[in-house]
């Protein structure tokens, strides 16, 4: 009873709030000073905020109550719809654009201790001259080692006007050194590896849509093709979205002709059609395209036309099922909505959107349910095939409403990961533990010249293990039951890890997708053709 009422309350106190308005709007003229000065043409909203700013009994923050009201009013429309402050516009923008002002290292706090993880290549701070294991222990005049700072307030600090200096205080090993890096605009690639499988299939991984992507993947392709590339594997899993625009690009570079690619309709938007204009660079060769429950949006749109139209064979599973395209809105504050102005639908007329009917909570609830009911790993308990059917060139049926169906399912391994090693991946300190080796280990490294080669022959065994073993003790965590199939899957991951700090994602993507069972069946698929 008790959470029903608190689920209710909102609702119940905006109630009382208009009702309560309303009867002091009425009785405004017994008030003092004959009530409150009314904006003409103004909303009940409006009038409300006057209400509050010149009635009150304290004093009252009314941006905070617009910004409140605003969150409440996106509340009561779709799930996506929302409000965003100044902040969050401000990270929304930089993750689509392509670029930020900093200096162009990733980092990571460890034990109160700013540790800088990976320097963007050609950027400031590499020009600078830091290194990968560099701890920062001053920005300008604050010293921030020891001071349970939030990434957030370490990057407030960091971050600034381009062109300007920030200085640095640095310890690298144990020596302390003062260094100057002057910020510049860092590229944030949304493409973040591209590589030759073997000497036909190529490999792309996109991690967002965003206004860089299509120049990123245009340069990928151009590449991988003159390193032979006849087949692709286009990895789509864990990308949310982005810019539909972006989508759309990309798939006219895979169908041919004037293919209708996507088409977005609403109340206030008229039927709009998207499609193929120009040649594409990879047009007939065989394609798959891999797919998660956190595949989303743009990522559908652009699985769905290549579905639609036979062009690719998609693996994994099915994905988030969001069918609505929504605008950004500036507000005069800096903040704005982020509004669904149109449904989109695949050439077929699929719309792949989820019901959201019951509400925000078990919408997004949906998604995290499909790991606790089987949905995610077993192809029968995946697999929705209601409603209107769709049929492609080839005769195939497709169906909509939920997400996009693979074409092949690949489950996640049923084999269940130990309390223990969820621990220490979900608080980061397997995470920790790569990185120290990584710091204390880089001469073993250093004569691998590729993350294949590192792979093959480098053989860390039993002696890193029993490090890990001892780390994990240290964070409360015993391992010594681990079974050896998971100890295998850690070590695994320990490579992929150790690549990343030295080849950076494309690195870490070359190690992991050596074991990982989507790319495994996607190889096997192509080559079976």
């Amino acid at each position: 009873m008790k959470k029903k009422f608190e689920v209710w309350l909102p609702l119940l106190f905006s109630i009382a709030m208009i009702i309560g308005m309303f009867i002091g709007y009425k009785l405004r003229g017994a008030q003092p000073n004959g009530g409150f000065s009314r904006v003409a043409s103004s909303s009940p909203l409006d009038e409300a905020t006057e209400i509050i700013k010149q009635k009150y009994v304290d004093s009252v923050k009314i941006d905070s109550l617009e910004a409140n009201a605003l969150r409440e009013i996106m509340n009561e429309l779709d799930p996506h719809s929302v409000y965003l402050p100044p902040a969050e516009l401000k990270e929304t923008t930089e993750d689509l654009s392509g670029r930020f002002v900093g200096i162009g290292v990733e980092y990571r706090i460890i034990k109160d201790t700013v540790n800088i993880m990976s320097v963007v290549k050609n950027g400031p701070s590499e020009k600078a001259r830091l290194q990968t294991g560099d701890k920062i222990i001053r920005v300008n005049d604050s010293t921030i080692a020891g001071k349970k700072l939030s990434n957030t307030g370490v990057s407030n600090l960091i971050r600034g006007e381009k062109g300007t200096p920030v200085t640095l205080q640095i310890l690298r090993g144990s020596q302390l050194l003062n260094i100057s890096v002057t910020r510049a605009d860092i590229p944030k690639p949304t493409l973040v590896a591209a590589y030759m499988i073997d000497k036909n299939i190529g490999y792309i991984k996109l991690d967002l849509f965003g206004s860089t992507s299509y120049r990123e993947f245009m340069e990928a392709m151009e590449r991988l093709k003159k390193e032979g590339l006849t087949e692709l594997i286009f990895d789509l899993r864990g990308n949310g979205g982005g810019y539909m625009d972006a989508a759309i690009d990309i798939a006219d570079e895979f169908l041919s002709g004037d293919k209708l690619i996507v088409y977005t309709e609403g109340i206030n938007s008229p039927k709009k059609e998207y499609r193929c204009k120009r040649p594409g660079i990879f047009e007939n060769g065989k394609l798959t395209v891999l797919v998660d429950e956190l595949s989303a949006s743009a990522s559908e749109i652009l699985s769905g036309a290549l579905q639609d139209w036979d062009r690719a064979t998609i693996i994994g599973r099915r994905t988030f099922g969001k069918g609505l395209v929504q605008e950004i809105f500036p507000l005069s504050d800096g903040a704005a909505l982020k509004l669904t102005v149109a449904r989109y639908y695949t050439p077929l007329g699929r719309s792949i959107q989820r019901s959201y009917s019951k509400g925000r909570k078990v919408y997004m609830d949906e998604i995290w349910n499909r790991y606790a009911n089987g949905q995610a790993y077993f192809a029968d308990s995946n697999k929705v095939n209601t409603g209107k059917q769709y049929k492609t060139p080839d005769g195939r049926i497709l169906y909509g409403s939920g997400g996009i169906m693979p074409d092949i399912f690949v489950g996640l391994d049923t084999t269940k990961t130990s309390k223990e090693i969820n621990k220490l991946f979900f608080n980061g300190s397997f995470n920790d533990f790569v990185y120290q080796y990584y710091i204390e280990n880089q001469k073993v490294l250093d004569p691998y010249q590729s993350p294949i080669t590192f792979s093959q022959q480098f053989e860390p065994g039993r002696i890193m293990w029993q490090q890990f073993v001892s780390w994990a003790q240290k964070d409360s965590t015993n391992l010594a039951n681990i079974s050896a199939a998971e100890r295998t899957r850690v070590q695994n991951r320990m490579e992929a890890y150790l690549a990343r700090f030295k080849w950076n994602d494309n690195g870490f993507y070359e190690v992991l997708n050596l074991t990982d069972p989507v790319v495994a069946k996607s190889i096997e698929f192509l080559k079976s053709k």
